[in-house]
């Protein structure tokens, strides 16, 4: 049938039907939208893991003299969080030139010793100083080390106006803040890396639990209660 419409004619025909299938699958990929919105606010702000300075500013006053109760319940909860295996260096910065520069001294090698006996090895306390700022004004004593953190980039971009949307795609702003919740709340970073090992079985949990189940369904592991009149 097709030789009878084309005659001799049907081999260029069939050329050029085979050049425009070619064509068009050598269409650029960028070309091609796959979905209703092609970026998503996971590859717009990625969350890292990368080591991020933790940092606690302590108030002492000039007439104190050594560590205060409210001083040490800060850097309790501080020193929660340190890592003891990897054992960072704890930085503790003095000020120097501040009225309270005596009662800060004595209060930063307390802090020291409190560092020691909450598991920081004493090779990696670093007592130091700061010039203050200000000439005679109180100076608060920072204490500060390194660790491991989930996080992503900051967020309040807006590069664009958000009235144009005519390529159906996420403003540059958008998911940074639900990015930046999650990655705070990841009490440890290296979950996303991979999953934990698995923990050994409690066989005597798991004992109790199958006697349970062989004795069901008459068996009620919370006794009733006699009711006297």
């Amino acid at each position: 049938m097709f030789q009878a419409m084309f005659g001799n004619r049907g081999a260029p025909v069939l050329a050029v039907l085979a050049a425009a299938l070619l064509a068009g699958c050598a269409a650029p990929r960028d070309s091609i939208t796959v979905g209703a919105i092609p970026d998503d606010y996971r590859t717009n702000h990625p969350i890292v893991i990368a080591e991020q300075p933790q940092v606690l500013d302590l108030p002492v006053a000039a007439s104190e003299r050594g560590m205060t109760e409210l001083q040490r319940v800060a850097l309790q909860g501080f020193f929660a969080d340190y890592d003891r295996s990897a054992a960072p260096v704890v930085t503790i910065l003095v000020p120097r030139g501040a009225s309270n520069s005596l009662a800060a001294g004595e209060a930063g090698r307390e802090f020291a010793r409190f560092a020691q006996a909450n598991g920081v090895p004493p090779g990696r306390i670093l007592v130091s100083s700061y010039q203050s700022t200000v000439a005679g004004a109180a100076a608060p004593i920072r204490v500060s080390y390194l660790a491991m953190k989930a996080q992503t980039n900051r967020c309040g971009r807006w590069p664009e106006d958000l009235a144009d949307t005519t390529d159906n795609r996420h403003y540059a702003n958008f998911g940074c803040a639900y990015q930046n919740n999650l990655a705070a709340q990841i009490a440890n970073p290296a979950d996303l890396l991979g999953p934990r090992q698995q923990t050994e079985i409690d066989a005597e949990r798991r004992g109790v639990v199958l006697e349970g189940y062989r004795r069901a369904p008459f068996y009620n592991p919370v006794p009733r209660r006699e009711v006297e009149y």
